[in-house]
């Protein structure tokens, strides 16, 4: 398992640095001077030769590349071209907020979901199974944005439930309560997807041969659901919550906009706006780092749950 994990790490490391170069040169490839779109169309000619200076544009290509790398080994990923702050600094504030509604947001996803989904597959064919169906396909197909729109209309304008906003002073008293509706938002319809091949993995596996040994030899039907059955349906599953928490730990930008919180996706948001091109570099570097991090771990647990994946890869790599 050690050499596995080492080998799996080893790999991330020209991925990483692959992504580094893709948005290192993203900047460069816009049409125009970066600098004057940076300075603005106003901005005089000493100002745009500083930025230029700044930003390393007088050098040549690929000097300016290991300067960038040399810089964000260092955790220096620049500063704000409008305030002056220190990207890191600045994301390093956002990424609680994140956080706290991407840990929710999954919580409820995985319950709903593989609730969902063992009901769908032990009840396959029936009404509470086409129930399931028809709520996991409604969740699929809404948007987050109408979903987030009603939600918000309803749980926090007419009902008042929930605040509308972030800096609602209900926040001061329960930090918490503000991430219930747009962590609600997000979860299901991840739940919804959850469902869908929670169900299809559990009737796979449920018509294995296995099962039916089990069975046979009298063991009771929640070991034979959870232990035999749940388990071994697990790998499909643990890719989708790891595709989800990336996602959400890269930053939901509709729903932290629409719910007013100031997280990742919204700061990337108003970076992009005001063509705060360093804090975007910064903002797109983290969210990668963020999912080769989330997909390195899932693949530790596939090789914990199931060691013949491991041997499979093993034997892949060694290839």
């Amino acid at each position: 398992m050690l050499e596995f994990t080492l080998r799996r790490i080893a790999a991330t490391i020209p991925v990483l640095i692959g992504i580094v170069f893709i948005i290192f040169s993203i900047l460069y490839l816009i049409p125009g001077d970066p600098a004057l779109t940076i300075a603005g169309p106003r901005a005089s000619e000493a100002t745009i030769e500083r930025i230029r200076s700044e930003m390393g544009l007088n050098q040549p290509f690929y000097k300016r590349f290991f300067i960038y790398i040399k810089k964000v080994v260092q955790g220096d990923l620049g500063n704000s071209v409008l305030t002056g702050r220190p990207v890191l600094k600045s994301i390093c504030e956002k990424i609680p907020y994140t956080l706290k509604l991407a840990c929710i947001a999954m919580i409820i996803s995985v319950v709903l979901g593989i609730i969902m989904g063992i009901i769908g597959a032990i009840t396959k064919g029936n009404l509470i199974d086409r129930l399931c169906t028809i709520l996991s396909v409604t969740g699929i197909s809404i948007p987050v944005f109408l979903s987030g729109l009603v939600f918000l209309y309803i749980f926090a304008v007419k009902l008042k439930w929930f605040p509308a906003s972030a800096s609602s002073p209900i926040m001061l008293k329960n930090p918490l309560i503000a991430f219930i509706l747009p962590a609600f938002t997000l979860g299901i319809r991840s739940a919804a997807f959850l469902a869908r091949i929670v169900r299809s993995s559990m009737i796979e596996v449920l018509n294995q041969d296995y099962i039916r040994t089990a069975r046979a030899k009298g063991l009771s039907p929640y070991r034979i659901l959870f232990r035999h059955g749940l388990f071994n349906a697990l790998i499909p599953v643990i890719t989708v919550i790891g595709l989800d928490l990336s996602s959400y730990l890269n930053g939901s930008v509709i729903v932290e906009t629409i719910f007013d919180l100031p997280g990742i996706g919204r700061f990337a948001m108003d970076a992009i706006l005001q063509r705060d091109y360093p804090i975007i570099q910064g903002v797109v570097l983290v969210g990668a780092l963020i999912f080769i991090i989330v997909n390195l771990v899932m693949d530790l647990i596939y090789a914990w749950i199931n060691p013949k994946i491991r041997d499979e890869m093993m034997g892949k790599s060694l290839a």
